[in-house]
């Protein structure tokens, strides 16, 4: 009976994970088998595409393919999702765009690497660093090996079927242990000093588009040879190093250099 069951149970798994045939069109690669589900990345004709393990494209429906997509890709999490060491917290999803509808790229978890490259208000923006699972829809197919030759008549055991579902989102993220690098953002230069409010903890922040601050800026580390008040309200270019607050809520940026936009 073996002599029949190797052959057969190798002949299924290296169909299932052989390479698929180059596109021969832009291909739209999205986070969920489904037609309307967000587009990841979108594929160049000619390219591969690298299939998802086994499992996975196992559990995958029929019309779709279940590929590996190579990072590093930019994402979004709640700031919330941020804790005082700036990593971010296992188990929160990577959003493709810095809004709860967008599509999710990843779950958090141990074992991957993120760095905190951008912030957009209640959002934080994040680089993600490793390969994710997207799903073509019928537009590669799987090359299939010739079936092999049986010189057996021994009949052939049962083989058991797939798995009925396979989670989708095993691939997971924890942020880097490595010292926090100074980095550019850009936004609006405010004052958080006004008459009849509370003294904040810093003088000045950075607000977004819409107004809104999301970071406070400490500025003792500028030789300013002008007076600080003319970046007030204008757009503004620093550079510097984010960190929490012991609140956990707010975020102030070392400030090392500041320029107007």
């Amino acid at each position: 009976m073996n002599k029949i069951f190797l052959p057969l149970s190798a002949y299924l798994l290296t169909g299932l994970l052989a390479q698929a045939a180059p596109l021969s069109a832009p291909t739209a690669v999205h986070t969920q088998p489904n037609s309307s589900a967000a587009v990841l990345t979108v594929l160049a004709p000619g390219i591969e595409p690298e299939p998802a393990p086994f499992e996975i494209m196992a559990a995958t429906p029929a019309g779709w393919q279940a590929v590996q997509v190579a990072g590093p890709f930019d994402g979004y999490v709640r700031n919330g999702d941020i804790d005082k060491a700036l990593r971010v917290k296992a188990g929160a999803s990577i959003h493709l765009k810095p809004s709860a509808d967008s599509g999710v790229i990843a779950i958090m978890g141990e074992g991957d690497k993120t760095t905190i490259t951008g912030l957009h208000g209640k959002w934080t923006q994040i680089n993600l660093e490793k390969k994710v699972i997207g799903y073509v829809q019928g537009a590669t197919s799987v090359t299939q090996p010739a079936a092999p030759v049986l010189t057996d008549v021994t009949p052939s055991p049962v083989l058991a079927p797939p798995p009925a579902s396979i989670p989708t989102q095993s691939y997971q993220t924890t942020g880097s242990h490595g010292a926090i690098l100074p980095r550019l953002f850009q936004g609006t230069f405010a004052t958080t000093r006004h008459p009849f409010t509370p003294r904040r903890p810093y003088d000045w922040q950075i607000k977004d588009a819409a107004g809104v601050r999301y970071a406070y800026l400490d500025i003792t580390k500028l030789l300013l040879t002008e007076q600080i008040e003319k970046y007030a309200d204008r757009e503004v270019v620093v550079y510097g190093a984010p960190m929490a607050l012991p609140d956990g809520k707010n975020i102030v940026i070392k400030v090392e250099s500041l320029r107007l936009k």
